[in-house]
């Protein structure tokens, strides 16, 4: 009967009597949207995965990329991942980021990203974050810290995280 009694104990407190409980992880990441709000502009089988690494954009869409070379588009579940094919010398046109209030891309260019934030990063352990309004990118970071910067400036983080991972 105590086995059965702290069976049932232990099955109450992980699960929350039925609520979320902070001990059951919630395996919704912040970068994670639902399906139908993801704007897909790869073709093929596997248009809804990192050209690069392979993972689900859907999963990593508040962190998504995407550019074009020639005719062909290209979604990256990251940061990490559109700089990973930079470094091979391509010369990729109309780099854009998702703005992470809207969920639409913008112009890489005119983003403000918001670097290293409490928010879980995507193929690092430094989250990068765009926006398209300063004001946006501002109440992230009292939200979750970071530091605002432009896309050069946080390129030169990605480029150091590949530094070190070599």
């Amino acid at each position: 009967m105590l086995k059965i009694t702290m069976s049932v104990l232990v099955t109450f407190v992980l699960v929350g009597c039925g609520k979320s409980s902070s001990l059951v992880p919630n395996h919704k990441l912040f970068q994670s949207v639902d399906e139908k709000d993801v704007l897909l502009v790869q073709e093929g089988k596997n248009k809804n995965y990192c050209i690069r690494c392979g993972m689900k954009i859907s999963t990593y869409y508040k962190t998504s990329h995407k550019a074009e070379i020639k005719d062909e588009k290209f979604q990256y579940c990251s940061f990490h991942c559109l700089e990973e094919h930079l470094g091979e010398g391509v010369r990729l046109k109309n780099p854009q980021v998702i703005d992470v209030s809207s969920l639409k891309y913008i112009n890489v260019l005119d983003a403000f990203y918001v670097v290293g934030s409490k928010k879980k990063g995507t193929m690092s352990r430094v989250s990068k974050y765009a926006f398209s309004s300063l004001k946006d990118a501002k109440i992230f970071q009292k939200l979750y810290g970071g530091e605002i910067m432009d896309f050069n400036k946080a390129r030169e983080i990605v480029v150091k995280d590949f530094k070190h991972y070599r």
